[in-house]
């Protein structure tokens, strides 16, 4: 590692080593040369004069890149692909003149970019399932926990810990929705040459419009995609990138979400993410524990959600068949939203894997506003007694007023309970007012909700892809 110049922290400190290889130069330009290798498959199959021995040695050097001859050569040419071609065709002299035979150079570019989202989503995908996964265990494991919710970060009805996490896992499954119809309308550009038209094509076959139609096909069969794009100019639409980067965009959102939640949490106590035995809070305050892989999710998050209107700009301002002001972009914007994303969701597996949970803090605060929120059975149970419903109602209004002054004025604990047992109004006991204290009234169906949930959408997405489970993520720092 180079200390003297720019190191891209999600490659130092974030993206999966897995991740980091798909957008590497080795598996770029191995890619590259996969593509030529099916060119010329391609054409020879279809008649053009390229012998097996051409092949043969494309083949024998499709791996060992000769990064330094490529590189030498871009300095006299400017150009980067036709310096590939160039160093291929130093490795292989009697196959050099039918390399990138007919195509341009979006033939290499464009196919690889798409290979590579292809092979990225496929990543992003397995992580995305195993947060899923780990999410379903945590919402069963607390499906029966009663805690406060909250509206407008407001004490509001109770809810359960596990159907709050149900809350963050559907947003994660509208994902990977998302992802598996992205990622299975992929195709590739295929080979249409400078404009799109497949003019070089043309005559090369010497107008055989029959073979030209089967070229794109037996590329893509051959790099293993099921078609290419039916009509392109020089490149394959850019919208294709707008909407791979709005999947990436999605997935940063839930996780910012989660996340948001988890620091609001970690501040009232009532959770924890994972915290090491030697892992420091803070330089100055020895005793902080704070959310900080919480935070750097919503950090990458905000930053992925913003790259997203990379490729959206990029795809509007296109010209015609092609104008170049796509490449310095997109060589940044793909594949550091996908570096991104991959460390978002490393993290994402870490801390609901680890997530602690204090159920007396939940308790406690719990019970602090359920007074409040059980003045409607109180009301009813004293309607029973003989009560008039009106006038309870107000009188019912009236000390919760008090009680709530008392707690924000006073410093005191909620005394609603003590104040209505005292109102001859309700004929109740403040032993009767206690017995209708118990959480568990008052989560509603959150924990049927939770499990039929479970049952019925989680279970059989994991299922579904539980060839993918199992995964267990690394944080580097």
């Amino acid at each position: 590692m180079s200390s003297d110049r720019y190191q891209s922290p999600l490659s130092e400190r974030y993206a999966s080593r897995e991740m980091q290889y798909i957008f590497s130069p080795d598996m770029k330009f191995r890619t590259w040369r996969k593509l030529w290798i099916a060119l010329a498959e391609t054409e020879k199959e279809l008649g053009l004069p390229i012998t097996d021995e051409q092949i043969a040695e494309l083949k024998e050097h499709a791996d060992d890149i000769n990064y330094d001859v490529a590189k030498e050569r871009e300095k006299v040419v400017r150009h980067d692909v036709m310096s590939h071609v160039y160093a291929y065709g130093v490795q292989c002299p009697k196959a050099k003149g039918i390399i990138h035979l007919g195509a341009t150079s979006c033939y290499v570019g464009d196919n690889t970019d798409i290979i590579l989202m292809a092979e990225a989503l496929k990543l992003v995908k397995k992580k995305l399932v195993n947060v899923i996964a780990e999410l379903a265990d945590f919402a069963d494991r607390y499906k029966d926990l009663p805690t406060l919710a909250f509206t407008h970060f407001q004490p509001a009805q109770p809810t359960t810990v596990g159907k709050r996490a149900t809350l963050w896992m559907q947003e994660f499954a509208m994902d990977l929705e998302d992802l598996e119809y992205v990622a299975g309308t992929l195709k590739l550009l295929g080979s249409k040459g400078t404009t799109g038209t497949q003019a070089s094509f043309l005559e090369l076959f010497d107008g055989d419009q029959e073979k030209i139609d089967k070229i794109d096909p037996m590329i893509a069969e051959k790099m293993g995609f099921e078609a290419c794009y039916p009509v392109s100019g020089q490149t394959y639409s850019r919208k294709v990138d707008t909407r791979v980067l709005n999947v990436l965009a999605g997935i940063a959102a839930s996780a910012h979400k989660m996340s948001n939640d988890i620091r609001l949490l970690q501040h009232l106590k009532e959770v924890e993410e994972p915290f090491e035995k030697t892992q420091i809070g803070s330089s100055a305050m020895a005793y902080k524990r704070n959310p900080m892989r919480s935070e750097r999710i919503a950090s990458l998050s905000r930053y992925v959600m913003i790259d997203a209107l990379n490729p959206a700009i990029t795809s509007a301002t296109q010209w015609f068949e092609r104008t170049l002001d796509d490449s310095a972009n997109k060589r940044l914007s793909v594949p550091e939203g996908f570096l991104a994303v991959d460390g978002i969701l490393d993290l994402c597996l870490n801390v609901v894997d680890g997530l602690v949970v204090y159920p007396k803090v939940i308790e406690k605060r719990l019970r602090s506003e359920l007074p409040f929120m059980a003045t409607e059975n109180i009301m009813m149970d004293a309607v029973k007694a003989g009560g008039d419903r009106q006038e309870l109602h107000e009188r019912i209004r009236e000390l919760s007023m008090e009680a709530g002054r008392n707690v924000k004025e006073l410093g005191m604990e909620n005394n609603l309970l003590e104040l209505i047992a005292a109102d001859p109004a309700f004929n109740l006991s403040l032993e009767d007012l206690q017995k209708t204290m118990e959480p568990a009234k008052y989560v509603g169906r959150a924990p049927q909700q939770t499990s039929r949930y479970l049952e019925k959408v989680i279970r059989p997405l994991l299922e579904k892809n539980k060839e993918l489970l199992g995964v267990k993520a690394e944080i580097n720092v």
